[in-house]
C-alpha cells in the first residue's frame, strides 16, 4: 500500500509533507524515505470537532453494529498481510515474530471487545418500584453506562501495534461508543498508517461516520497540547514516560472541565525471591529472570528490573548464574535513539553510585546498540538512593541484597507503584510469601506467583495498571474487557418508560 505520509482526518488524508519528519530505520540507524507531516491547528481542530459530530450518531448505534465495527477492523488488518510486519520491523528493529504475536494480539483485543458487545457491555443493575412501601413508595431506578465522548489516545512506542493505532485504548474507546482521536507515536509513523488505512476500509464496510477516527501524525509538542486542553475531547489514553504524562496531567488539570486521563507512566516491577525458593532453585531462577528481563530488549513495561534476594549461603550461585547469562547476551537495537541514549545514561549513572557494583554486562555491539547490564547493592544503598528505584527503560536489572526476611519487607515500603509484581517461593515459603503478598498488593496492580510479569494476558480478568507512577488512575486497567469502563459513566434512569430505556435496562 502507498504510504501518504498524512494525517486522516475523519476519512480525509491531509497534511503537507515536503518540510515534515521521516520515519527512522532502528537497525540502520538511518532515515527511511517517507516523509510525514507535522499537523496543523486547524487540521486537529477539525479532527476533533468531526469525532464530536460523529459521536452523536455512533453513541446511538446498537451494541452489535459497533461489535461489527470492531471485528472489521480486526479482518482488514489481517488483509495488510507482510506489509504490516516489515513496516513495523524496520520501523522498531523488533523481530517479525513478535510483530506477528503483537498483530494476533490486537485482532484478539478487537474480538474481545466484540465479544463483549454482543453479550452486553456492561451488567445492569435494576431495581423494580415498590408503591407499597411506607412512608414514601420506592421509584423504580435502573443503572446503566454512557460513552463519554471524543476520546484522545497517544500511541506506546514500545508496541507498534497493540497500544498504538488500534490498540487497546482504541478498542475500548469504540467499544464504549466513543470516536477516537489518534495522535500516532513518531517512532513508527508508517506503521500507524497502514493501521489507518485498515480503519478507513472497516469504517466504509461498516457504514459508519467517518469521524469515528482519525490520526494525527506530528513531532511538534503543541499537537499533544491541543488534544488534551480541547473542550470537546472528555477522556485521554496515555502510555509513556513519567515525564510527558506529568506535563499532560498538568496540562488537563488547568482545563476549565476537568477529564480523566489513563496514563502508564512507569513500572520496575519488582522480583522478590524467598529463601526456600532460592535454595531449590537459585540457577534455574536466575535464567529464568535474565530471559524474561532480554524479552523485547527490556522495553516491556512489565520487564523485571528490581530483584530483592536475601544474602545468604545460596546467593553466591544465584548471582554468578545471572552474571553469565548476562554476559552471553548480544547488545540490541532500541526502539528510537533518544531510548538507547536514555539507556546508556541511565547505566552510566548507577555506576557512579557508591555502593552499586556491576556484575556484568553483554556483549559490545555496533555503537548505536545497548548491552544488557545487571547491578548489584544493598538495601542501605538502595534507601539512600532514589535514582536505583526509577524505571530504567531497557536490559539492565538491579539485584538488592536483603540481610534477612525483615529487611525485604522493609523494601517493599520503599516501593512507588507498579504494574506488577512477582514473589517467587515454594511451601515452605508460604508464611513469609504471605507477609510479602499483603505488603505488596498495596503497590501492584497485579501481583503473580512463580511466573514471570513480562506477558499480559488479554482477558476479563486482567489488571493493567497500579498505584502511580504505574497508572494516573489507580481504579481502571488499560487491558481486558473491563478497559471498556474507562471511557463510560453511570447514569441512573428513574421510573423511565420502557420505551426510553437502553436496550439492556428494559423490562
Amino acid at each position: 500500500m502507498t504510504i501518504t505520509g498524512k494525517n486522516l482526518i475523519a476519512g480525509q488524508w491531509s497534511g503537507e509533507t515536503e518540510n515534515g519528519f521521516t520515519a527512522f530505520n532502528a537497525v540502520e540507524n538511518t532515515a527511511m524515505k517517507d516523509k510525514f507531516a507535522d499537523a496543523s491547528e486547524q487540521e486537529i481542530e477539525n479532527a476533533i470537532t468531526a469525532a464530536q459530530r460523529a459521536f452523536t450518531s455512533y453513541s446511538q448505534l446498537p451494541a452489535t453494529k459497533r461489535a461489527t465495527f470492531l471485528r472489521t477492523i480486526g479482518e482488514q488488518i489481517v488483509q495488510l498481510g507482510d506489509e504490516l510486519v516489515e513496516m513495523a520491523c524496520a520501523e522498531t528493529g523488533l523481530p517479525a515474530m513478535r510483530i506477528q504475536g503483537e498483530r494476533g494480539r490486537t485482532v484478539g483485543q478487537l474480538n474481545l471487545f466484540a465479544d463483549l458487545l454482543d453479550s452486553g457491555e456492561y451488567q445492569a443493575v435494576i431495581d423494580l418500584a415498590d408503591t407499597k412501601r411506607a412512608p414514601l413508595p420506592k421509584p423504580d431506578t435502573r443503572l446503566g453506562y454512557l460513552p463519554l465522548g471524543v476520546v484522545g489516545v497517544f500511541a506506546a512506542s514500545n508496541f507498534p501495534l497493540a497500544f498504538s493505532t488500534a490498540g487497546g485504548d482504541t478498542a475500548s474507546a469504540l467499544a464504549a461508543g466513543c470516536p477516537v482521536v489518534m495522535k500516532a507515536h513518531a517512532a513508527h509513523p508508517a506503521t500507524a498508517e497502514l493501521i489507518a488505512q485498515a480503519i478507513l476500509k472497516a469504517i466504509a464496510i461498516a457504514e459508519i461516520d467517518p469521524g469515528v477516527f482519525s490520526l494525527i501524525q506530528g513531532k511538534n509538542y503543541a499537537i499533544s497540547s491541543q488534544i488534551v486542553t480541547h473542550p470537546l475531547v472528555k477522556a485521554v489514553g496515555f502510555t509513556g514516560s513519567e515525564r510527558v504524562g506529568m506535563i499532560l496531567q498538568q496540562q488537563i488539570n488547568q482545563r476549565a472541565e476537568p477529564i480523566p486521563f489513563y496514563g502508564e507512566l512507569g513500572s520496575v516491577n519488582p522480583q522478590f525471591i524467598l529463601a526456600n525458593k532460592l535454595a531449590a532453585d537459585a540457577s534455574e531462577l536466575a535464567s529464568a529472570l535474565v530471559a524474561s528481563l532480554m524479552m523485547g530488549q527490556g522495553q516491556f513495561c512489565t520487564s523485571p528490573g528490581v530483584w530483592f534476594v536475601i544474602d545468604g549461603a545460596e546467593y553466591p550461585l544465584f548471582a554468578e548464574t545471572a552474571t553469565a547469562e548476562i554476559a552471553k547476551t548480544s547488545a540490541g537495537v532500541m526502539l528510537t535513539p533518544g531510548i538507547a541514549n536514555s539507556y546508556k545514561q541511565a547505566i552510566a549513572q548507577w555506576q557512579d553510585i557508591a555502593g552499586v557494583d556491576l556484575l556484568a554486562q553483554g556483549q559490545a555491539g555496533v555503537e548505536h546498540f545497548c548491552q544488557a547490564a545487571i547491578f548489584s547493592t544493598d538495601l542501605a544503598t538502595f534507601s539512600a538512593n532514589p535514582l536505583l528505584q526509577e524505571e530504567v527503560f531497557g536490559s539492565s536489572a538491579l539485584i538488592v541484597k536483603c540481610a534477612d526476611f525483615n529487611d525485604m519487607l522493609q523494601a517493599i515500603t520503599l516501593l512507588k507503584g507498579n504494574l506488577t509484581a512477582s514473589i517467587h517461593a515454594i511451601d515452605s515459603d508460604l508464611a513469609n510469601a504471605k507477609q510479602v503478598a499483603l505488603a505488596t498488593a498495596h503497590k501492584v496492580g497485579r501481583l503473580i506467583y512463580n511466573q514471570m510479569p513480562t506477558g499480559v494476558e488479554v482477558c476479563a480478568s486482567m489488571n493493567h495498571g497500579g498505584p502511580f507512577p504505574a497508572s494516573t488512575n489507580i481504579r481502571t486497567t488499560s487491558v481486558g474487557s473491563e478497559a471498556i469502563k474507562r471511557f463510560q459513566r453511570p447514569i441512573c434512569y428513574q421510573n423511565m418508560p420502557n420505551e426510553l430505556l437502553p436496550e439492556l435496562l428494559k423490562s
